[in-house]
């Protein structure tokens, strides 16, 4: 379970993949959502990866 750290790192190291404008949310362009987007993703991934350590004893 510990790669879904990854995903995070995986998401943002490209920046040129979101480095634009459309499509926009609420009026926030792309580059800033897709970011914001990312703090309760990752929050959740660690809590995920968290629990499953509790639960195989790894602390």
């Amino acid at each position: 379970m510990k790669f879904l750290l990854a995903l995070p790192f995986i998401g943002l190291l490209w920046v040129p993949f979101y480095n634009r404008a459309l499509p926009a949310l609420f009026g926030f362009p792309f580059f800033y959502w897709y970011q914001l987007v990312w703090v309760p993703v990752t929050a959740l991934l660690i809590w995920i990866v968290y629990r499953d350590g509790l639960r195989r004893g790894e602390q």
